[in-house]
Parts: C-alpha cells; structure tokens; sequence
C-alpha cells in the first residue's frame, strides 16, 4: 500500500516530464488580438511548459500562460480561469468564429476541465486531448488520475467524461498519465514520445468527435 501510494504521488507530481522553463507572470505577453476570420486555435501546455514553449505547433492564435511548475488542482484551476477569459474576450470580439482548443498532460486536464464546466454555456467549440489524466474509460480502463486521487486535489483529480455536445478527441497511447493500466513503469518515456504527431494542430479537424486509444480508433462513448 506504501508503495503504490509513493509511486502514485511520485506520478502525481510528474505528470509530464515537459519542458522545465520558468513560468513568468508576463504570460499575457504572449496575448494579441487574433483576427475573427477562421477557427481561433488556442492550446495549453503541460507540467514545466510556458506559453512560449509549450510544444504545440501549427496555425495557433493563442498559448495558454499559467503556473505549471508544480501540477496540482491549484494550477489546474488557474489554467482553466486563463483559458476561459481568453476565449471568451476572444468570443465576445468574435462572436460567429469557432474555437479550438487543445491540451496535453495538465494542459489537457485543464482543457476536460473547462468544457465541463463550460459547454452548456459556450457554443461552436472543440477539444483536443493528449495524454489527458482526467480521461475516464472505455475503451480501456479508468484514466491516470485515478490512482492519484485527493493526493492532486480538485479539479485535476478523478476521472470523468462529462463533455456534454462538444465535440472532443482523445488520445492516449500506453501511457500510464493518462492510462493506469499501462502501469508506472512506462513513464515518462512513453508519455513523452508516443505523440509524435498530435502536436499539430493542423492535424486535428473542428468537428472530431472520436478515442485514439493505444493505436486504435474508437467512436466517442460520451
């Protein structure tokens, strides 16, 4: 019991391996009025990332700025307050454009976190999830922050699927952040390398509604 409790807050505190530059206050730096023409694509990095160097690449308006450098339901929550003050100033100067949004590890955590909270509110949006450790079964089993429970606190820990008509796509493969039945001994190298190409932006289309799981296609089950 020791064990498992050690190994899943050691989990807990690293759930991505990301990039360990320093998160500064002047995230909003990176903030600029984005034209209404198009889809307003807007990510958030993961534990360690800043929004200059977050990993995301392709036609992206904004990089989500927040407190990453110790991932717990505190900064999961003032990514989830900065994400949705820069969509909905977005939305309010931009009423008819569709917003993307997309999130790996934390980032993704934050992300599940606002279209829960939010799309019974918010219209023309989507979701992209990479390595989520909110993701909730199936296929496979319960996501990686099961095992972290209370350790990580609100609203990052549990699991759960509650993306009302959003659409949202999901992947995780055979890592143990986002899926605990890859076991401990997978991360962080597969948590880190198994997503080669889901950074793009461009990759993923406005309407994806669908499970990319270890390597395989599911239909959405939400």
């Amino acid at each position: 019991m020791r064990a498992k409790r050690m190994a899943a807050t050691s989990a807990g505190l690293l759930l991505t391996a990301g990039l360990s530059v320093t998160q500064t206050s002047a995230a909003q730096a990176a903030e600029a009025a984005a034209p209404c023409q198009g889809t307003y694509t807007i990510v958030v990095g993961g534990t360690g990332s800043s929004w200059n160097n977050d990993g995301f690449t392709g036609n992206i308006q904004q990089h989500v700025g927040y407190p990453t450098q110790i991932p717990n339901g505190a900064s999961a929550r003032a990514g989830v307050n900065e994400l949705n003050r820069l969509v909905r100033d977005q939305r309010a100067a931009c009423p008819n454009q569709h917003v993307k949004m997309g999130g790996y590890s934390l980032g993704a955590a934050v992300v599940h976190t606002w279209v829960t909270e939010n799309w019974q509110t918010f219209d023309k949006v989507n979701a992209i999830l990479i390595s989520d450790p909110k993701r909730q079964g199936g296929p496979g089993v319960n996501g990686g922050a099961v095992p972290f429970g209370g350790i990580v606190g609100a609203p990052l820990a549990g699991a759960d699927r509650f993306f009302g008509n959003v659409p949202v796509k999901t992947i995780c493969h055979w890592d143990y952040v986002c899926d605990e039945s890859a076991g401990i001994w997978t991360y962080p190298h597969n948590h880190i390398n198994n997503y080669p190409n889901d950074f793009n932006m461009d990759h993923h289309n406005n309407s994806a509604n669908e499970q990319w799981y270890n390597g395989a296609w599911h239909p959405a089950s939400w």
